[in-house]
């Protein structure tokens, strides 16, 4: 089967690649109005790097509606699996996930799992096989509602800023979880993980590689800052590390990223350059207050087991706000183009 490693914007246009055989070089062209699903956990939840991709995209095509839609749900795997000493069973994306395709009715679902899905333990087959298992029935029913998928690998663990904390875990420990990970979580089980969905390139119709600029950023950065850290638990990024992811999804999606802020920065730390935009901070704030507003919304819409997750509008409600903040950052984006 034959697969495009990327998605680009002509004109109004997305342009994704069937899934076919090889010999079938057909592209399918999907409508501008198009709705693109995301689906995570709490990184996706967290969304910047969604508002950072979206900036992009309005900033490079300001007449494009492209709707891109956050359903990420913090503490979700797709393998089903939790660890015992998490304070309530892990939400699974097959719980909500025919309801949401159902109801949001995307042309494009972009899902990124699997730091929940290891359950911060040593690695097994058994976990893996089941995370593989629940990637796969993600697959079959997007394919099955007719959307194209892009599957992104999990970002790296950073074990550091747990080191730090005496919170990592030998292998011999009695339990792991959350706030007690494994030591070699990342190298023995994130690392298999993100590889194994780069190996499904030819089920789906783009994969994403979070995992190496992630780990490449790090590395730079501690070549003149040792204790330098994406996280302050070695999961959840800060706004730079989701600059990072969105710098790797908008150039996976053929979206142009508008050349990075250089001003003020200094010579010892040039690689933060990379990771800073020139968009206005007020269209960013617009754009990031409607993701939020939307995704906490449909969350509520569409519903989900997982306790302690803010309550959103009712979905009539929050397409009012979101229609008048989205004349508002038309003008952002107008103001920003026309300097």
């Amino acid at each position: 089967m034959s697969i495009r490693r990327s998605l680009s914007f002509l004109v109004l246009s997305v342009l994704v690649a069937p899934r076919a055989q090889a010999e079938d070089s057909k592209k399918f062209t999907l409508d501008p109005e198009t709705k693109a699903l995301f689906l995570g956990d709490s990184i996706t939840h967290a969304g910047q790097y969604i508002t950072f991709v979206e900036t992009n995209l309005r900033l490079a095509h300001p007449e494009a509606k492209v709707d891109l839609l956050n359903l990420g749900l913090p503490s979700e795997t797709t393998s089903g699996l939790s660890e015992p000493a998490h304070p309530f069973p892990r939400p699974n994306v097959h719980e909500r996930l025919d309801r949401a395709l159902a109801k949001v009715q995307p042309k494009l679902v972009v899902a990124c799992y699997g730091v929940n899905d290891g359950i911060y333990h040593p690695f097994s087959e058994e976990r893996f096989d089941a995370y593989k298992k629940g990637i796969g029935k993600l697959i079959d029913k997007v394919e099955k509602a007719g959307a194209k998928l892009v599957l992104m690998t999990p970002p790296p663990f950073d074990p550091l800023p747990m080191k730090r904390q005496k919170k990592l875990r030998g292998r011999d420990a009695k339990d792991f979880a959350w706030f007690g990970i494994y030591a070699n979580y990342d190298e023995e089980v994130m690392a298999k993980y993100a590889a194994w969905i780069l190996s499904q390139e030819k089920r789906v119709d783009l994969v994403v590689d979070l995992r190496t600029p992630v780990l490449a950023y790090v590395e730079e950065r501690r070549k003149t800052n040792p204790n330098f850290a994406l996280s302050g638990d070695g999961i959840h990024l800060d706004a730079v590390g989701h600059r990072v992811l969105s710098q790797a999804v908008s150039k996976a999606l053929g979206i142009p990223q508008p050349p990075p802020a250089t001003a003020k920065i200094e010579n010892k730390q040039p690689v933060e350059a990379r990771v800073r935009s020139p968009a206005p901070k007020e269209l960013v704030r617009a754009i990031q207050k409607r993701q939020q507003l939307r995704r906490d919304a449909w969350l509520s819409h569409v519903g989900h087991k997982r306790p302690g997750v803010r309550k959103g509008l009712p979905i009539d409600q929050a397409k009012v706000r979101a229609a008048k903040l989205d004349a508002e950052i038309r003008k952002l984006v107008a103001a920003a183009k026309a300097k």
